[in-house]
């Protein structure tokens, strides 16, 4: 699972005409995890153009309810679930279920030669896996694993202490392991 997805973003600013009207901490929020968020509905919806969209509402919405979101026990955590919610709605609205398999798939041919073609049917069977994950230990192995964010990074863009992270990992681990018939000893680092 340490194969990562591609970063088809550079770092995205504020726009300049709307920082000067923005709240210095919504500004500082946004430059932290918008990257991360662009990456997470990207694998999520598997078009470029929808996870941009799907950001920009998030981030309209949070600057629209600031107060309210710096009022909750975790600001990343509710902006998260506002992101998570958003998505859930464009993929009812399309009827489909999570590109992340396709997603990572097509990331994953991308430079495949003949020889590596049988690990990466293996990592196809991971990828569905994956995507039948409860959502936490779903989002977690996402932002851990297939967008390769650093242990605490993933906990700052959840909300959720560094623990939690370690605990979901090796839940999602042992979940993982059954469903694909693979022995994993509990003793594993996270």
């Amino acid at each position: 699972m340490t194969t990562h997805q591609p970063d088809p973003w550079e770092e995205p600013v504020v726009r300049e005409d709307l920082a000067a009207v923005l709240p210095v901490d919504f500004r500082a929020f946004y430059s932290q995890h918008v990257h991360a968020y662009l990456r997470y509905a990207h694998i999520q919806l598997g078009s470029r153009t929808e996870a941009e969209q799907v950001v920009e509402d998030v981030f309209t919405q949070l600057a629209q309810e600031w107060g309210l979101a710096l009022q909750q026990p975790s600001v990343a955590g509710y902006a998260m679930a506002a992101l998570k919610e958003e998505i859930s709605r464009r993929i009812e609205e399309r009827g489909r279920g999570v590109a992340l398999v396709e997603t990572a798939a097509f990331a994953a041919v991308r430079g495949v030669t003949r020889m590596r073609m049988e690990s990466l049917e293996s990592r196809l069977g991971l990828y569905a896996a994956i995507a039948r994950l409860p959502e936490r230990h779903y989002d977690v192995v996402v932002l851990r694993f297939v967008l390769g964010y650093t242990t605490p990074r993933v906990a700052h863009i959840m909300g959720i202490t560094r623990a939690t992270v370690r605990s979901h990992i090796r839940g999602a681990r042992r979940r993982l392991a059954r469903e694909l018939g693979i022995d994993w000893n509990e003793n594993e680092g996270v």
